[in-house]
């Protein structure tokens, strides 16, 4: 007899601990070239959600790390502030004070600088009281030839000089207030002003700068503001309706001191372009003139030489030309303490006297 072997049917599976168990063909059928694929698919996303993960864990670790260093940062900032803003106590506290807080430290100022319009003193701006000195001028040769050189290097003459630097010092600063608002008349003066406006703006910036004091610091003299063939001393009156034109040439004359020791200097505002030359040749002359002048110089030298560059220019003016000219009776005069004028007469023209330069305080 044949025998004959039962099979169960296809839907029947065996299980082997909850697994499904597949005969050798299946096996091998299930091993072909599409479960190859699809392992490897699988594998691929497996690493591709580790590598996710990984980079979700590095991510969140730098975001930490971040986080420390930045609070640490602030922390040190909060601290390095809190030390700068304490201040210790009075240096005549005991230990009792430790628990007391301490005072914030205050910011040490800078030196001052000056306003515009300026409005500082002088005396504030340089608080060390040293203020700053103008352009030196070396003695001139006499006419033997010899120099002055010895006034300047001898021992005994520096010490002379540095026992009156008080003095020095004092015309330094009145020096200094004087080109200040010379310097801040020059940005603002136009014509269409009236000539008490023009003093009584100059005056006030003058009596600011100076620190005004009484006979200790001031102006020296009115200001004068001389128009045209008025050649100097001209001051406005109240009501003075005179008014500052385009052609006009306005002779600007204003002093200050300090403890009597005056400055006095003029200067000249024309608006016209036709004058610029005339200044040119003023400039020269009055230059001239301080090169030429020091100790034991004659003053009929200082004004021969002022003569003959002034009248080395000539000026056109309106098609005509004209040769520039001094004017004989205006000097140039010495000054001492309170006083504008103070005996001797500088010339601007030659054949004056014979008078030597000499040192006054």
């Amino acid at each position: 007899m044949a025998a004959v072997e039962e099979r169960g049917s296809p839907e029947e599976e065996k299980h082997l601990n909850g697994e499904v168990l597949l005969d050798p063909e299946e096996r091998e059928g299930a091993a072909g070239p599409g479960a190859e694929e699809g392992a490897k698919k699988k594998r691929k996303k497996k690493k591709k959600s580790k590598g996710a993960a990984a980079g979700q864990e590095t991510e969140r670790e730098s975001e930490s790390t971040l986080d420390e260093v930045t609070k640490q940062l602030d922390k040190q900032t909060l601290e390095e502030k809190e030390k700068e803003d304490d201040d210790e106590d009075g240096e005549g506290e005991g230990d009792g004070a430790a628990g007391k807080k301490k005072k914030k430290k205050k910011k040490k100022k800078g030196p001052k600088v000056q306003t515009d319009p300026p409005s500082i003193p002088i005396c504030d701006l340089f608080t060390t009281g040293i203020f700053p000195k103008g352009e030196e001028c070396e003695y001139p040769p006499t006419q033997d030839g010899r120099t002055a050189a010895w006034r300047t290097t001898s021992d005994e003459k520096k010490a002379l000089d540095q026992a009156s630097e008080e003095i020095w010092n004092d015309f330094r600063e009145a020096a200094e207030a004087h080109r200040q608002v010379r310097k801040y008349v020059m940005s603002w003066i136009k014509p269409g002003m009236t000539m008490i406006e023009i003093c009584e703006k100059l005056e006030d910036c003058s009596r600011k700068l100076i620190k005004e004091n009484g006979l200790n610091a001031g102006l020296a003299f009115p200001t004068g503001c001389s128009l045209n063939n008025c050649a100097a001393h001209y001051t406005p009156n109240a009501g003075d309706p005179t008014v500052l034109q385009y052609d006009d040439i306005c002779k600007i004359d204003f002093g200050t001191h300090v403890s009597g020791r005056i400055i006095d200097c003029a200067f000249t505002v024309t608006f016209n372009r036709k004058y610029d030359r005339l200044l040119q040749a003023v400039k020269d002359a009055t230059n001239t003139g301080i090169k030429c002048a020091g100790i034991d110089v004659r003053l009929c030298d200082v004004g021969e030489a002022i003569q003959e560059v002034m009248e080395s220019y000539e000026v056109e003016i309106d098609g005509k030309t004209y040769q520039v000219k001094p004017i004989r009776n205006l000097n140039g005069h010495s000054i001492g303490p309170y006083r504008i004028h103070a005996g001797k007469t500088v010339p601007i023209v030659k054949g004056g006297e014979a008078t030597r330069m000499e040192v006054s305080k």
